[in-house]
């Protein structure tokens, strides 16, 4: 897939990740009872950053867990026979806390649901908001992220390319125009 554009550089991952640390401090007055869920695979580093600029700033780690939402995707039968499980790893209860999922991007809204209904099934939360680095419209479901790195407006036929260190060496965010396979 060739990128034909450069939406975010690195210093723009970092500007976006620490703005919407602060956004989580101040629309929850601190981070009291507050955890950071990643959505596997990029809203995981995602989440650890996001978890440490907040330490940053507040002087207390935020716990973040892993969520992999593959057996709870309504398109599950439409993947391969053999679908990749990447793990959940929340090493603490959720119950009562106050969840931010993070995830690289949202498009259709599925992944958020499909993440909001494998929590749901650990624990009872006491609220679930929602962070994403890009959000590229085109929503299929009534969701709305509640802390946003970059809108980002595209056409159905073109991919949003989230790369991150931890898989593709380095961290950008770029355009491309869609080939065979699955949109992002």
């Amino acid at each position: 897939m060739v990128d034909k554009a450069i939406i975010m550089d690195e210093s723009g991952i970092v500007r976006a990740a620490t703005r919407i640390s602060h956004e989580i401090i101040e629309k929850n007055k601190g981070v009291d009872n507050l955890v950071l869920i990643g959505i596997q695979r990029r809203g995981v580093p995602l989440a650890k950053m996001i978890s440490e600029k907040i330490k940053g700033v507040e002087g207390r780690t935020v716990p973040v867990g892993i969520l992999d939402i593959t057996f709870y995707r309504d398109d599950l039968s439409m993947l391969s026979e053999h679908p990749i499980i990447n793990g959940t790893e929340i090493n603490f209860s959720i119950t009562g806390k106050k969840i931010v999922l993070v995830d690289d991007v949202i498009y259709t809204g599925r992944t958020v649901r499909a993440a909001i209904d494998a929590l749901m099934d650990i624990g009872r939360p006491k609220a679930i908001q929602l962070a994403v680095l890009i959000d590229r419209g085109h929503r299929e479901l009534p969701i709305r992220p509640d802390y946003v790195g970059k809108n980002v407006p595209t056409s159905k036929l073109e991919v949003v390319n989230v790369k991150l260190y931890e898989f593709d060496g380095e961290n950008a965010v770029t355009i491309s125009d869609l080939e065979k396979g699955i949109s992002h």
